[in-house]
């Protein structure tokens, strides 16, 4: 069992103070927006086995069996396949959609032959690989996934009663769903940021106004203002228009596959996925937007976000149920006086306190205690038992049989 040292990420977006007050320490005044589990060669946790701290990702290196397994390695190669992350958003995130499989090779490929530097701020792909997400909530949780349906986002927007969105509005009734999706998005995202500015401005007023009445968009005008306030001027706002608005109560999750566009705006929460670093921007950043390859990667398919909840598992383990491999997220749930469990030793394995503290009982003897947003990983074969009064998230890899 190994002790996790972890590293804050200081992204502006990021809470002043969710983390620290999880994990009990003072605030610094600065944002800390993540803390990053895993071995993610941008920050990869440190840990220390007698040598002194070396990163996760370097004992990962020197034997990939010993740690991963054999089958872990087969199947997603010498690496820890997902990055397991607590998420503190107190502004939002970049309105974003992230490429599949196939997509994120070829494009990764392109830019490689092209010798665009893997650093280049105008580079869409930074590995060949997909980037699925799982996000559940330990505070409520404010987002926006997935386009609603055209006619519902035309009403929302007639309701504004701003002239310069009611060709949009018009566009949206006029044609099939997925056309009439691209062909907004497409206008909004290719329109001069100057002429956009007083529409969002306009937009985001209206929509200060109605999410203070009660409403069926009253929750989602709340949180376009919200957009607006922190962005002003851009056109991503309009863009988020397109998009359902979520509330996630604690314990409720939401996975994010490829070509859905999405944006995080408030709330703290675990966050698990995939290794990569694959992100194709819509709005709501400063940062490079390439919007012929973006449209090429979104799925135009509206649709409602299906809300996850943890199903029940062996041994009082709830379940995050999702379509990939690379990761499982699950949680235990434990009262005063539970029985140790036994945790599944096929893969490697990070747990993650949330609350109380969790005791871990190694097989030969040993002990670690996790308190409140303290992580340990655990190699594959190695067997442990899960006690204490605690809720506790384990981030591990399905091996298919």
């Amino acid at each position: 069992m190994d002790r996790l040292v972890t590293t804050v990420r200081p992204y502006a977006w990021g809470s002043t103070t969710a983390i620290p007050e999880l994990l009990r320490i003072p605030p610094t005044g600065e944002p800390q927006a993540e803390l990053w589990m895993g071995a993610h060669p941008g920050a990869p946790s440190l840990t220390d086995r007698g040598d002194g701290p070396r990163p996760l990702s370097e004992l990962i290196a020197a034997d990939p069996e010993g740690e991963l397994g054999a089958p872990a390695v087969r199947r997603f190669g010498p690496r820890l396949p997902f990055l397991l992350k607590l998420l503190a958003a107190a502004a939002p995130l970049s309105l974003q959609v992230h490429p599949d499989l196939a997509q994120a090779e070829a494009g990764f490929a392109a830019e490689e032959a092209r010798g665009v530097p893997r650093d280049a701020p105008d580079r869409n792909y930074r590995d060949p690989n997909h980037k699925p997400e799982l996000l559940c909530a330990l505070t409520p949780f404010d987002g926006l996934c997935g386009f609603r349906d055209p006619l519902h986002t035309a009403e929302l927007l007639a309701a504004l009663n701003v002239d310069s969105l009611k060709p949009y509005a018009d566009l949206l009734h006029a044609h099939p769903e997925a056309d009439a999706l691209r062909e907004v998005l497409t206008a909004v995202l290719t329109a001069e940021r100057s002429a956009m500015a007083g529409t969002v401005t306009q937009a985001a007023a209206a929509a200060e106004a109605l999410a203070a009445e009660p409403g069926p968009y009253q929750a989602a005008y709340a949180a376009y203002a919200t957009l607006a306030r922190h962005c002003p001027g851009d056109p991503g706002v309009i863009a988020a228009m397109l998009l359902n608005h979520i509330r996630l109560q604690p314990g409720e999750a939401l996975y994010l596959g490829a070509g859905v566009p999405h944006a995080y705006v408030e709330g703290l929460g675990v966050e698990i996925m995939a290794n990569s670093d694959n992100v194709l921007r819509c709005g709501l950043t400063p940062k490079h937007i390439d919007v012929p390859e973006l449209l090429r990667v979104v799925r135009f398919e509206a649709g409602t976000p299906a809300v996850l909840r943890p199903e029940a598992g062996a041994g009082e383990e709830e379940v995050y149920e999702t379509p990939v491999d690379e990761f499982r997220l699950s949680r235990w749930v434990r009262p005063a006086g539970a029985p140790p469990r036994e945790l599944d030793p096929a893969a490697a394995q990070i747990l993650l306190c949330t609350e109380g503290t969790a005791l871990l009982h190694g097989a030969d003897g040993e002990e670690l205690t996790l308190e409140r947003g303290r992580s340990a990983f655990l190699r594959a074969g190695e067997r442990v038992r899960l006690g204490g009064e605690c809720t506790v998230f384990r981030a591990t890899t399905v091996i298919p049989a």
